[in-house]
């Protein structure tokens, strides 16, 4: 504040620094509504032109625009004299618009995520577009090549922060097919139970974002406001909201708390109502559906030409999902539908979303009724660390929890494949 005081200290009173004083330049603009043109002279400085619009004529229209009420002109010696021309219509002509290179990402709030796009638009149609990957990768492959198997865990929870417990899912399932073990009939409910948690999850994600993405702000907080019960839910199990390291080679980690069941089956019976809330506000939506009907169209043959699984590949019209055709844990067990598309365009796939909502409650509520009571895990402390009770009264219990942790377990030669119906894709490990 004394730097400036002592600045303006310098100036006259009545005085404007020259770094203050407005641009005087004045451009030609039409003097009223009947066409008439004026032409004023305008003063173009050494140091680029600064425009303004013509103060009489603006002063005519009651002062609707605020201007500066004193101008200082500078002097002669710095300034050109220009004539503007007459502005005609005739001087326009109508020019072809070109398309337009637009980068999107690699951050960007609609990408949830890092992703960068090189798109060519038109308008609001993408012409063609360039994807970017790799800007996630970690080296997670080699990475694993110096853990055990039980260290390797976690680093499927990062592979999709959105589908956690599938990841691990599969991950578990494919050193199992190694060891040739088959878990618990309560673990596999377990497993199932939160396999489709997961994708409400995912797709609560998903539906919210895109409706956020194209203004819709009422959904996105009604929705996500039963996503964070669902966290809550992964939390009570494991400890962690995201990354839970909860499945594991051989079952669980550990059993289900006290009241969990209850809460769970609670969620279930209101979530139903959300779902419809956010049906009846974006379904019939007419932005919603100019913005997602015919929109990002892939045909069958598309699909199955360039490998989509998930929603995208029965969003196409392709009724293909490994929990009817390959079914793993529990899935043979329960009973539900799997919704298809017919147009291959983004309210279809929106749509199946919606549907897979429901159908994943029909699925937690069947696993919730025929839970059975057992083991979590397999009954073998050379896979599955023995617990801190066994641990304390068994030395063979502590040896192996201490071998298990240092230097793992080891598989017999081979190779395996596994895979599971993630929330977006099909999941697969070789």
């Amino acid at each position: 504040m004394s730097a400036l005081g002592t600045l303006l200290r310098k100036f006259p009173k009545n005085a404007v620094p020259t770094f203050w004083q407005p641009a005087v330049s004045k451009l030609a603009l039409p003097s009223n509504v009947n066409g008439d043109r004026c032409v004023n002279k305008i003063q173009v400085r050494h140091a680029g032109p600064q425009w303004l619009p013509d103060e009489n004529y603006y002063r005519k229209l009651g002062d609707l625009v605020m201007l500066p009420k004193e101008t200082s002109s500078p002097s002669n010696s710095d300034a050109i004299q220009y004539e503007v021309p007459e502005i005609s219509m005739e001087n326009f002509r109508e020019e072809e618009i070109h398309n337009i290179t637009v980068n999107f990402g690699p951050q960007h709030p609609a990408a949830h995520g890092v992703l960068r796009l090189v798109m060519t638009i038109t308008g609001e149609s993408i012409k063609k577009c360039d994807p970017h990957i790799g800007l996630l990768h970690r080296g997670t492959e080699k990475l694993i090549e110096y853990k055990t198997y039980t260290q390797a865990l976690p680093y499927f929870d990062r592979l999709d922060y959105v589908s956690m417990m599938c990841n691990e899912q599969a991950y578990s399932l494919a050193v199992e097919k190694l060891l040739n073990i088959d878990i618990p009939l309560r673990a596999k409910y377990i497993r199932t139970l939160f396999g489709e948690i997961t994708r409400i999850l995912n797709h609560i994600m998903s539906v919210g974002t895109h409706a956020l993405d194209v203004g819709a702000l009422s959904p996105f907080f009604w929705i996500f406001e039963e996503r964070e019960k669902l966290m809550e839910f992964y939390e009570r199990v494991s400890g962690a909201r995201m990354h839970a390291a909860y499945v594991r080679p051989g079952g669980v980690s550990q059993d289900l708390p006290l009241g969990l069941m209850d809460d769970i089956y609670d969620f279930c019976t209101r979530f139903n109502q959300r779902i419809d809330e956010v049906d009846d506000v974006l379904s019939e939506n007419r932005i919603w559906k100019q913005r997602t009907v015919d929109v990002g169209i892939v045909s069958a043959e598309d699909a199955q030409n360039l490998g989509f699984s998930g929603v995208m590949l029965r969003g196409s019209g392709i009724k293909w999902d490994l929990r009817k055709v390959q079914p793993y844990d529990a899935y043979n067990l329960v009973d539900f539908d799997v919704p298809i598309g017919r147009h291959g365009d983004t309210y279809d796939r929106y749509l199946i979303r919606m549907e897979e909502m429901r159908q994943s409650l029909r699925i937690i509520l069947q696993c919730l009724n025929q839970m059975p009571e057992g083991e979590i895990k397999v009954d073998d402390n050379k896979i599955v660390p023995p617990s801190r009770a066994e641990m304390k009264e068994s030395m063979e219990a502590l040896i192996h929890h201490f071998k298990l942790f240092t230097e793992g377990y080891n598989v017999p030669p081979g190779a395996t494949y596994a895979a599971v119906e993630a929330p977006r894709v099909s999941l697969e490990y070789t």
